[in-house]
């Protein structure tokens, strides 16, 4: 018997296996090097693998011009991946430095940079994903990850909690989808997305209801991990009581990978069901704004507010999805560019404010920061009227193009809906600014003597990156949308 093994376009998997590789350093830093040198050591390794991940898939980006499946069909090498890619590394990166300052012990801290990297690698393989048993491989390599991240603070109750409740409805989300997937493949008899489709209309499966309870079943899978409503509800639970910095992290890579294969499975594998799920899709965004705008306007705790909002968001990314043309895609891949740099850089700076306080943070605990520490206080500033949309940062034109994907496709209705949703938006947007520079001085609070706490560089300079990139991408939109026009190339959207 001879076994002929598939060739291997080592380029294609290059920025996932960077980083895979940086996390196996950093485990083996933890094991090896003293217990001062962990920190440091992870850190530096951790973050030169990102930007070598980072390296790598801008190169593949501009080597990739014509798409095609790579390794027995199994993943998918095109623009599409490739700049997915290159986010995800710049989340990692981000993520480094928001988490360095951070208590921790030394006997978790090289585990916690190797997880991170860990994490971001499956991600990077996920969005790479071609058929229904990579893409399965990839979210549960990932995931794995991210449930050890949240519980690794042991030394705190919310974060062993936030750890078992993401552990049960992450796990619930991938069964989810996983029975979906082999729904489909028995309707279709087809692993590979694009085969789907041509089985799909080859055997005319169109009013299959097998192949349309299974694709119900893949976008209630996908939508566990994208924190759109109705499945939301492990979002606020697991942003708030997991350690900030691992917060930050999930709450922009995840949706860039959740949201980027989201947008390849519907479109490659279901086009001959088109006006099935974008139907659905409309839905779930309208429920999306709808939930996570109300909820927020009744949030105290900074972070449960910024995770109600981050389930906003993701109802203006669908839109773009429910779109289904060319415009759409460009909006989509336009959007998540600043919104994981705002993410990160909201919750880098609630984490910066936790630390000196030493417990969550609240609204209220947020009168005078503004005043007390300018760069992170406007920072702040930059990034709630970017969530909200306003001009100067890449929030206003990511939702302009949202909104004009869903007009040119005729969803009007849900172009107002998003309107309305931003219009509300605002009022919990711009309380998180009145608490920082707005309250009145008989609230403020008399701090505990001792001085200010030591000034953290490694996290200014990630917030600055961060609003660098939320500014720059308003700027420079012209550039960053060809960047995100020949990525959606990738995809048959009209």
């Amino acid at each position: 018997m001879s076994f002929d093994k598939p060739t291997v376009d080592w380029l294609a998997l290059s920025p996932e296996l960077i980083m895979l590789g940086a996390g196996a350093v950093c485990l083996l830093g933890a094991v090896m090097s003293p217990g001062s040198w962990r920190r440091p050591f992870g850190a530096t390794v951790c973050a030169l693998g990102f930007l070598g991940a980072g390296v790598a898939a801008a190169f593949l980006f501009a080597e990739s011009d014509e798409p095609r499946a790579i390794v027995a069909d199994a993943a998918r090498r095109d623009q599409l991946a490739a700049l997915a890619k290159l986010i995800l590394a710049g989340c990692g990166l981000l993520a480094v430095g928001t988490g360095y300052s951070r208590r921790m012990s030394d006997a978790r801290v090289g585990e916690y940079y190797a997880l991170i990297a860990t994490a971001a690698a499956g991600m990077a393989f996920f969005v790479s994903a071609n058929n229904l048993m990579t893409l399965f491989l990839g979210l549960e390599w990932f995931s794995i990850a991210l449930y050890v991240l949240c519980a690794i603070d042991l030394d705190r109750e919310e974060s062993l909690e936030a750890g078992l409740k993401y552990l049960i409805v992450g796990g619930f989300g991938s069964a989810v989808l996983l029975f979906g997937s082999a729904l489909v493949y028995g309707a279709t008899g087809e692993l590979g997305f694009e085969r789907i489709a041509a089985a799909t209309g080859e055997q005319g499966l169109t009013d299959d209801s097998l192949l349309v309870f299974g694709l119900a079943l893949m976008l209630a899978g996908l939508g566990f991990k994208a924190s759109a409503a109705p499945f939301h509800m492990w979002t606020p639970d697991v942003y708030q009581g997991a350690p900030t910095p691992v917060t930050a992290f999930m709450s922009a890579a995840t949706k860039v990978a959740a949201l980027v294969v989201t947008l390849r499975v519907l479109t490659t594998a279901f086009p001959e069901l088109d006006e099935l799920w974008t139907v659905a899709v409309a839905v779930i965004a309208c429920f999306s704004l709808a939930v996570g705008n109300l909820a927020a306007l009744v949030q105290r705790d900074v972070k449960r507010l910024l995770a109600y909002s981050s389930v906003s968001h993701a109802g203006f990314m669908l839109i773009a999805i429910a779109a289904n043309n060319e415009l759409g895609g460009r909006a989509l891949l336009y959007y998540l560019i600043p919104y994981a740099a705002m993410s990160i850089g909201a919750f880098a700076v609630v984490a910066a404010r936790e630390r000196e306080l030493g417990r969550p943070v609240a609204l209220e605990d947020l009168a005078g920061f503004g005043w007390e520490q300018p760069l992170l206080g406007l920072s702040m500033f930059v990034f709630m009227i970017g969530f909200a949309g306003l001009p100067l940062t890449g929030g206003f034109f990511g939702k302009l193009y949202a909104f004009a994907a869903a007009y040119e496709a005729g969803w009007w209705w849900l172009m107002l809906a998003g309107v309305a949703a931003t219009v509300i938006s605002l009022y919990y947007y711009l309380g998180v600014i009145r608490a920082m520079y707005m309250r009145p001085s008989a609230e403020l609070q008399f701090a505990a003597a001792g001085g200010s706490p030591p000034r953290e560089w490694l996290l200014g300079a990630t917030v600055l990156a961060a609003v660098v990139v939320t500014v720059g991408s308003f700027f420079a939109v012209e550039p960053v949308v060809d960047v995100a026009r020949d990525a959606a190339a990738s995809l048959p959207l009209d």
